[in-house]
């Protein structure tokens, strides 16, 4: 006969039990809840401004410490001290609400992210390369803006922070001349039949503000004259020739790249060869456009590729009645810091691919990123695209892609400006050699981390020896985003030449 007091036991045992199983089933059932409506939530305001940004893109410190805060001021939410959040009268969220999406983000998000596998081992050598480098040192620190290869004339041209001018050189890498400008030049465009022999794009300055005013500038290599085409968009960062309305008047189609401010313009040329802004999309973070006729039609349209918030590549169709029909080509979540494009056909099957990178790392989540690299997206047609390759590289800005040597396929040209400084910096530089199986490279480290760290670069045959060179703009007073890494690199030359000796040699 089983003992009253033991039954009593065992009944109040059992009854604990359930009740703190019940306890804790609940309080998991309301933690799992409390994600799920935090999801939904980001789901719905932060995609009504960009792609849906998961969790795993940042870890746990960026999140709360970084992007969360800022983007709760975008939604009318203010933070105070030690991520204290107060809604205001013009939130669209409650302060329940904006915790349970932050403790979505904290409770999914890594405690740090894993590090990228590359997928092609690095050779570390020079390649066919030669390192070039200017007489002059004037013992500034270098803040080199823009660089460029003009062919036709075999002459440098480069412009800096410091003084507003364009500078030319020679071949052999000696100053000719400069020529002041209104603020530094970040780009230029050597297209013909536009009534300038060069058109420079002035950003007003390095800060992505609201309030800077950039400007468009004419320039006539000839007489060295520059004459005022605008100086009313927000940070103006490239500028592109077309005739959008086919009125035989030359018009510009614009990027600027503000901080809330900015967008895509045409400045369309009037009668009396003036000019006035005509809006295309105008959200900031436009940073480079290319101008086709894509769609076959006669007329002019532009691909364009936007950063810092909406991030994406988007094409505008001329519709023919000063208009554009606007097409989404593909998006990337903000935290990929989209920095360049290129159109080229890089598996020779007569359709133009696109060359992407994602690097730009200077707004609030300044950590490495395991995607952060180069990606290739193929051309499967009707204007569709999908991803081939992908390469590592933290904090990659720009690729350009071209044989550089000779062999009849597509190599690439790499700059990083966000490097891993720390312990990676020869991934400042890389040149990715294709073989001879179709998107499969052999990357190089080209010995040149030590010379500067490059904001800048172009690829065009500056010496007329017939194969494609190389050179490098050094932007030095940039900050660093990791802890104690102090310049390791010259940051005095203002630029180098990568010289390709690829033709010499195989004639050797």
């Amino acid at each position: 006969m089983i003992n009253l007091y033991y039954f009593l036991f065992l009944v109040r045992r059992t009854f604990l039990t359930l009740v703190t199983c019940s306890i804790i089933l609940s309080c998991q059932s309301e933690k799992e809840s409390a994600i799920l409506e935090g999801k939904l939530l980001a789901g719905k305001y932060c995609s009504s401004c960009h792609l849906f940004p998961e969790p795993a893109l940042l870890d746990k410190n960026t999140w709360i410490n970084g992007v969360l805060p800022a983007m709760a001021a975008q939604l009318g939410i203010e933070v105070l001290q030690g991520n204290v959040y107060l809604p205001g009268k013009n939130s669209v969220l409650t302060g329940k609400e904006w915790s349970r999406l932050v403790e979505y983000y904290n409770t999914l998000a890594p405690d740090t992210l894993q590090k990228a596998t590359l997928p092609f081992a690095v050779v570390n050598g020079w390649n066919n390369f030669s390192l070039k480098k200017p007489e002059n040192d004037s013992g500034a620190i270098s803040s080199t803006t823009m660089v460029a290869i003009d062919e036709k004339k075999q002459r440098i041209l480069t412009s800096n922070s410091e003084r507003s001018a364009i500078y030319e050189y020679n071949s052999d890498l000696e100053l000719l001349h400069s020529t002041d400008l209104p603020s530094a030049a970040i780009d230029i465009s050597f297209a013909q039949n536009t009534g300038n022999e060069l058109i420079i794009t002035c950003m007003g300055g390095m800060q992505a503000l609201d309030i800077t005013k950039g400007q468009i500038i004419g320039y006539k290599q000839k007489d060295n004259k520059t004459n005022l085409v605008s100086s009313d968009l927000i940070r103006p960062v490239q500028t592109r020739p077309l005739d959008y309305n086919k009125d035989g008047l030359q018009d510009y189609v614009v990027c600027a790249f503000g901080h809330n401010r900015g967008g895509l313009y045409i400045l369309e040329q009037n009668a009396d060869h003036t000019f006035k802004s005509i809006p295309i999309r105008e959200l900031p973070g436009a940073t480079q456009s290319i101008v086709r006729d894509f769609d076959h039609d006669g007329w002019p349209d532009i691909m364009t590729l936007f950063a810092h918030g909406d991030e994406g590549i988007w094409l505008f169709l001329n519709n023919h009645r000063g208009g554009f029909i606007t097409k989404n080509i593909m998006r990337f979540p903000p935290s990929y810091g989209s920095s360049s494009f290129q159109l080229i056909d890089m598996d020779k099957d007569g359709k133009e691919d696109i060359v992407y990178t994602a690097g730009d790392n200077s707004d609030y989540s300044r950590i490495l990123k395991p995607y952060h690299g180069i990606y290739i997206y193929k051309n499967t047609g009707e204007l569709t695209f999908e991803k081939t390759f992908f390469y590592p590289v933290n904090g990659c800005t720009k690729a350009i892609a071209a044989d550089f040597d000779k062999d009849g396929d597509t190599d690439l040209a790499v700059i990083a400006f966000f490097a891993d400084f720390k312990s990676n910096p020869a991934e400042t530089f890389m040149y990715f050699e294709q073989e001879n199986k179709s998107m499969t490279f052999k990357p190089y480290a080209i010995p040149v981390a030590s010379n500067g760290r490059w904001i800048c670069m172009d690829v065009n045959d500056y010496d007329n020896d017939g194969d494609p060179d190389v050179i490098l703009g050094n932007y030095s007073k940039g900050f660093l985003n990791q802890e104690n890494v102090k310049p390791s690199w010259n940051v005095h030359v203002p630029f180098v030449v990568l010289e390709n000796n690829i033709l010499s040699k195989n004639d050797k």
